[in-house]
């Protein structure tokens, strides 16, 4: 699995995006969040990338101040009950433990928390233990992940070991009880 593989992997996730509208109130444009309802400042999202609604598709850009930038030169100006986007940023302890990963157990652990209906949008909590171990020789630990995908809430505990040998064993437990382990070692 190059890069681009892993890319779109984590592209094609679910719940990616927050969705909703904007609208023009005493002249602040408001972005509403249609899952949540959740009313947000649309100021917030500046110089962040989104996604419009505009010609009946989606178009990619650039949050400028009362504009948003598509293709490099194109401008639209936003217009009230606008759709839109917001692609959602993946925890940054998580994303570095995602790139410290081997490509195969990468796979397997994307595979598995998708399978579980998570997405790696959905983590709210990330503690990325490896990433304070980085001269260490021996690198052993337990990273935590927390998810919430909205109906249940998923605990994985990622132990490793930095050897000689790679180890890794991902131990996700759902609220409802139910278990699952990933233990992959590589010489």
């Amino acid at each position: 699995m190059d890069q681009l593989q892993r890319l779109q992997l984590i592209e094609h996730q679910t719940r990616a995006f927050l969705e909703g509208e904007i609208e023009n109130i005493n002249n602040q444009w408001v972005f509403f969040d249609d899952e949540t309802d959740e009313a947000t400042m649309l100021e917030h999202y500046n110089d962040q990338e989104i996604e419009i609604y505009f010609h009946h598709k989606w178009a990619k850009g650039i949050l400028a101040q009362e504009t948003i930038i598509v293709n490099h030169n194109e401008q639209v100006f936003l217009q009230d009950k606008m759709k839109m986007r917001i692609k959602k940023q993946i925890v940054f302890s998580l994303s570095m433990l995602l790139d410290e990963l081997d490509d195969d157990i990468f796979f397997q652990f994307i595979h598995t928390l998708n399978s579980l209906d998570f997405s790696i949008y959905d983590c709210i909590f990330s503690h990325n233990q490896l990433s304070f171990l980085e001269n260490a020789q021996r690198k052993q630990g337990v990273n935590l992940l927390i998810f919430d995908n909205g109906e249940i809430v998923l605990s994985v505990h990622h132990h490793f070991l930095r050897e000689s040998d790679h180890l890794d064993r991902f131990e996700f437990t759902l609220n409802t009880g139910k278990r699952l382990i990933i233990d992959k070692m590589k010489k």
